[in-house]
């Protein structure tokens, strides 16, 4: 008498996302894909194809991909500021190059770790996107600006400088002109040219 077939066992079923947890999947390949170097414009469609999930089941998270591309700006000012007001609040100055080098330095790490926020940083992964998310990160910009200038305008009077707040105004510039200049060339490098290159004795030429 023939054996019997071996039972075919079930396949598993899919272990659903708890609430959530489907939301950071979606932002976490976003941006993997915005590391790719060349990547072109990003769509719903090759999102939704990345997680296997259907383009309806991105909209059950976010209403648009604006609106997955202002959730990845928040990480980034979160993330960003969390360090920036570490050095801003600092209880004593700190030791050349100084607060304003500092600051510098924790935001060129940043990028250097998340290639895919620096893009968004710098706006290149913004160009076909909608308007409002420029307007963001330049507005995320200015308020570093601001935060250099606070820490500038410090040392400039702690140094017996006759005008203090055009000084530091300026340097604030020149700085944050650096900073996305860094940035910048990173993203448009393939993520090779590092922002953090040469950067301790690039701080110190400029402070």
């Amino acid at each position: 008498m023939d054996a019997d077939p071996p039972a075919t066992a079930a396949p598993a079923p899919k272990k659903r996302p708890k609430p959530g947890e489907r939301r950071t999947q979606i932002l976490q390949v976003l941006a993997g894909m915005l590391e790719q170097p060349g990547a072109d414009r990003i769509t719903t469609a090759a999102l939704a194809a990345k997680l296997d999930v259907s383009e309806a089941a991105l909209y059950r998270h976010f209403a648009s991909k604006a609106q997955m591309f202002e959730a990845l700006i928040d990480f980034i000012e979160s993330s960003v500021f969390g360090l920036v007001h570490q050095v801003v609040d600092a209880p004593h100055p700190l030791p050349p190059p100084g607060a304003a080098a500092r600051i510098a330095s924790v935001i060129l790490q940043f990028g250097e770790k998340n290639p895919g926020m620096t893009r968004v940083m710098v706006g290149d992964a913004l160009v076909y996107e909608n308007e409002r998310l420029t307007a963001r990160i330049n507005q995320f910009f200015d308020r570093i600006e601001s935060s250099l200038r606070q820490v500038l305008r410090a040392a400039a009077e702690a140094q017996g400088s006759l005008t203090p707040t055009v000084q530091a105004n300026a340097q604030a510039s020149v700085w944050v002109s650096f900073i996305i200049g860094r940035l910048q060339r990173y993203a448009r490098s393939g993520f090779k040219r590092l922002p953090t290159e040469q950067l301790e004795a690039s701080l110190r030429s400029i402070g």
